[in-house]
């Protein structure tokens, strides 16, 4: 009997333990199906189309809420996280390299929250007020006051060409942000300076840069540092 339940219990760890790579896989299998779906396709009647990305198979992403984020964050631990999402031109800019660098430097999970339909979206009317076309979701709000230290403001630009402030921050796409112990230590897009449109062809030389960016802004969470220096920012 006693036999029994043993052989009972390693067989509920096996699943246990299955279930969860299986997870894994699973969350790195969407993300690539998710992304290399929209490759060549055309943007509406722009006349431009999506970059092509070619995503790994074994890729870091497992998909989180924001307020799987939130529960993180007041759990004080230490991750990555990417918001963005698959149709974002920026986004598709960065993402084959910043896959490189979690798998170069043993990053193995960056946490992906998908933020076009979480977010709030202002307008400015023809009087020149701005106006809150759509309400983002009570989890995106609270990210903003939890990431606020990292976050940049959220600006609008009139008729006139001139930029007016909404009065709160923004998680732009894409937005990569490292928490250390539960705070907000670094935000990188890992877009290239060199880069002036999304649609361009990237160079070796953005590509490198890009790389750079995301290597040293994910490097107190992979040395699980409390604190990130704006020296050691600059060493990289």
């Amino acid at each position: 009997m006693k036999n029994r339940f043993l052989l009972l219990g390693v067989l509920v760890l096996i699943c246990f333990v299955t279930a969860c790579g299986n997870k894994v896989s699973s969350d790195s299998s969407k993300f690539k199906e998710e992304y290399e779906a929209l490759n060549g396709q055309e943007i509406g009647n722009s006349g431009l189309k999506y970059r092509e990305v070619e995503i790994n198979e074994e890729n870091p992403f497992v998909y989180k809420t924001a307020n799987d984020i939130i529960k993180m964050i007041e759990r004080k631990e230490s991750f990555v996280v990417y918001f963005g999402f698959s149709n974002c031109p920026w986004c598709r800019s960065v993402i084959e390299t910043l896959i490189s660098v979690a798998k170069d430097n043993g990053l193995e999970k960056i946490y992906y929250v998908d933020v076009k339909d979480i977010r709030d979206t202002m307008t400015i009317d023809e009087s020149g007020n701005i106006v809150t076309s759509k309400k983002g979701s009570d989890d995106y709000y609270k990210l903003l006051t939890l990431l606020d230290s990292v976050l940049d403001d959220y600006t609008l630009t009139n008729k006139d060409g001139e930029s007016i402030s909404a009065g709160e921050k923004r998680i732009f796409a894409p937005n990569v942000v490292s928490v250390v112990g539960g705070e907000a230590k670094e935000l990188e897009t890992g877009i290239s300076d060199l880069q002036t449109d999304a649609f361009m062809v990237l160079t070796e030389e953005m590509i490198n840069e890009t790389y750079n960016k995301f290597k040293c802004s994910i490097k107190c969470v992979l040395e699980n540092k409390n604190t990130c220096s704006s020296e050691a920012q600059k060493a990289c």
